[in-house]
């Protein structure tokens, strides 16, 4: 049954792409052969949102392609690549991979979760649908917005609806300030009694209103913690609210979709399916990553990576021993010049362009976990929040200690790993987190050192944490003629088409930026 729901749900969704990759708001709000109301299925389209949302809008990838891999997991250090399209690694700029997540969702699953929302909003009897349609909404909204700023929010997707063709771009404070409410008001709303007319079409929890309302108070903890540095006094506020609303209590209550290999289209994960089919050769574990994994003997080293005697063969599922890990220093290539990785400090090979024989000894992802087909795509999860609450409680801003919210999260985000495909034991998680304490003078960096870890392979978030807390400290590449002079980037930038088709709104947003349209300037909660 669930392979056909997602199949039918795949064919939906390509039923809503097929219209066209249109690049323009103009043109995707005046669709002439938008399906009427009455012949909506908005299960179909909430399936829909939540499978474009994990990043395979196109069943190629392409948006984890390259704003999840190339860009953010290589900024952040979690991924290195010394292929020339990798742009990430090296701060290059490319227009259309800046774009690509805010192209595919706002031209598909931001309009179809609109959709679900405004037309299930008067029908009491869909009242729980429509309210974890919200709850869903404002975690895809905050993760663009986090992405790239200011943003179309309050009339996006509403072409269809309400003819508005040129939205606005709503201030990132803004957007924070109405997620908080609705994020509070939808959770509140949940009633365990009413009928469940979602069901299998929630990928994430089948219409189970208890784990929406954990999972809308636990994002809820997300967007609290972004506050940190620019709003304080809000920032304790919702974190406090969250608390008392209820938040995830162990890993059965993360919110993870399962995908399905052979399900049909875009099902797949397309982190996955770059990692190990459509560009398997083209990253490595980073050096910074696995040797902070190797310098804590963390004991999910061998579920995170693999050293594969040929990553471009499929069924290579390499050496997983920790020990062999190496992980392949950020800004080097293979154009035989003194950026050749063959130059590398401990370089494992011939120092000989020719040769690059040392290239394979270096980790790629790990094949019985994350580099597969059906890797399970973690939205929220229960280690993250844990990890958050205690940076809440080391600022003094809820009750409970920092040392044992920093347990349970660094615990839970080893054990998790059973959710993707193979991890440690609950034991083994247990004694690591033990033997590795919080200390209250290196707190703050403990804590997001760990949420680092734990969001591996959800990249976008993991940089996002990173801009906000200034943690783990990284040493930024600064390759010959890179766009951000030797400086890990701070946002991504809107689509180069935004500026004709979208002009004035476009203008105004821009206007707000200290730096311009550019991957330098700073969002909103990113401060100095």
């Amino acid at each position: 049954m669930k392979s056909k729901l997602l199949i039918m749900a795949s064919v939906t969704a390509g039923m809503l792409l097929g219209a066209g990759c249109k690049k323009d708001f103009e043109q995707i709000n005046t669709d002439p052969n938008h399906t009427t109301v009455d012949k909506m299925d908005f299960n179909f389209l909430f399936t829909s949102a939540q499978l474009i949302t994990s990043g395979n809008s196109d069943a190629n990838g392409y948006e984890d392609w390259r704003n999840n891999l190339i860009y953010s997991a290589c900024m952040i250090q979690h991924l290195s690549s010394t292929t020339g399209y990798w742009d990430g690694d090296k701060y290059f700029y490319n227009a259309s991979y800046n774009s690509a997540y805010w192209d595919n969702n706002y031209n598909n699953s931001f309009t179809n979760i609109v959709e679900v929302v405004e037309h299930t909003k008067t029908d009491p009897a869909k009242a729980n649908f429509y309210n974890i349609a919200r709850i869903f909404k404002a975690f895809m909204f905050q993760r663009i917005t986090d992405m790239y700023g200011d943003c179309p929010y309050s009339q996006a997707g509403l072409g269809f609806i309400s003819n508005i063709t040129s939205p606005k771009y709503d201030k990132q404070q803004d957007i924070y300030n109405d997620l908080f409410k609705e994020l509070q008001d939808a959770a509140s709303k949940l009633d365990p009694a009413a009928a469940n007319t979602v069901g299998k079409a929630d990928l994430l929890y089948g219409g189970d209103v208890g784990k929406w309302k954990k999972f809308a108070y636990s994002e809820m903890v997300r967007l609290a913690m972004r506050l940190s540095k620019v709003d304080a006094a809000n920032a304790q506020k919702w974190v406090q609210a969250a608390v008392a609303g209820g938040v995830m209590e162990g890993n059965g209550d993360n919110a993870i979709l399962q995908h399905d290999a052979n399900g049909g289209t875009p099902t797949p994960n397309g982190s996955g399916l770059i990692l190990i089919g459509n560009d398997p050769t083209a990253s490595r574990l980073s050096q910074t990553f696995v040797e902070l994994l190797k310098a804590n003997s963390d004991p999910r080293l061998s579920y995170l990576g693999t050293v594969c005697a040929d990553p471009g063969v499929t069924g290579d599922m390499g050496d997983t021993t920790a020990a062999v890990q190496l992980g392949q220093p950020n800004g080097w290539d293979l154009s035989g010049s003194e950026r050749d990785i063959v130059y590398a400090p401990n370089y494992p090979g011939v120092r000989d362009p020719a040769s690059h024989d040392g290239t394979n000894k270096y980790s790629v992802v790990n094949r019985y976990t994350f580099s597969r087909l059906d890797a399970p795509t973690a939205f929220l999860t229960y280690g993250q929040t844990q990890l958050l609450l205690a940076e809440a409680a080391s600022r003094g801003w809820i009750s409970g200690t920092a040392a044992d919210y920093y347990k349970n999260g660094v615990s839970a985000s080893i054990t998790q790993l059973v959710q993707m495909g193979a991890g440690p034991s609950g034991a083994t998680a247990d004694d690591y987190a033990k033997a590795h304490p919080l200390n209250d003078a290196t707190a703050l960096e403990q804590i997001n050192n760990q949420y680092w870890i734990a969001t591996f392979m959800d990249e976008n978030e993991s940089w996002a944490n990173w801009r906000r807390s200034g943690y783990p400290t990284l040493t930024p590449v600064n390759y010959p003629n890179n766009n951000t002079n030797g400086t890990i980037p701070r946002r991504f930038t809107y689509p180069q088409g935004e500026p004709s088709t979208n002009a004035a709104n476009y203008k105004d947003a821009v206007s707000r930026l200290t730096d311009g349209d550019k991957m330098t300037s700073r969002v909103w909660w990113d401060k100095q």
